[in-house]
């Protein structure tokens, strides 16, 4: 169980990008006091678990409603990781905006923690690695990015702008991997007839 755990909690890691989504959350909230922060963490962290498991357990249904097996949405998936990931290695850096009043759930809590690419990933683990592991490793990866929001001022202060972006392009570049891998097994499951659900 643990092993599993671990198999699914690393690709997360690299999907939400903790350290990659921290210059955003910094700029977005320049200027705000300690308990504003607080409460947007608190409302960013809620948000990204509730979309996260929303979509893990509505998932499957959507899915069979439409016919969609889980070989064609690791393909879809993987190239959707595979450019969200190109798109980010080539980009001069990510760029949000929003309602300071909202800024929690949207643009914070998603698409910026658990966006596409986290979705994606979560759906096609479930079924790899099963219910429970996933669901573990999106809530670990969903505290760590509480603590790195937390702790922000201070983890900026120590990586600066530049040592956070080079972090961030690696974890993408590994996350163009990721996309390669799902492409792979997803083409695998449709030659055999397979259906994991």
């Amino acid at each position: 169980m643990l092993n599993d755990i671990l198999l699914v909690f690393i690709p997360m890691f690299f999907t939400v990008d903790p350290i990659g989504i921290l210059p955003v959350f910094v700029s977005l909230t320049q200027g705000l006091t300690s308990a504003q922060k607080r409460e947007i963490i608190i409302q960013s962290l809620i948000t990204a678990s509730l979309v996260a498991v929303g979509f893990i357990f509505l998932g499957k249904v959507i899915f069979h409603l439409l016919g969609i097996t889980m070989g064609d949405f690791m393909v879809a998936g993987g190239v959707i990781l595979f450019c969200l990931a190109m798109v980010d290695l080539t980009a001069q850096g990510k760029t949000r905006r929003g309602d300071s009043k909202e800024l929690g759930a949207v643009p914070i809590g998603t698409p910026l923690i658990v966006g596409p690419a986290v979705l994606t990933i979560s759906l096609m683990l479930v079924s790899v690695r099963g219910l429970f592991p996933t669901l573990v490793a999106v809530f670990l990866n969903i505290a760590i990015v509480g603590i790195v929001f937390i702790y922000s001022d201070a983890l900026m202060r120590f990586l600066g702008k530049s040592g956070s972006r080079a972090l961030s392009k690696v974890m993408m570049l590994l996350l163009a991997a990721i996309g390669v891998m799902m492409v792979r097994r997803g083409i695998i499951e449709i030659m055999s007839g397979r259906n994991l659900y």
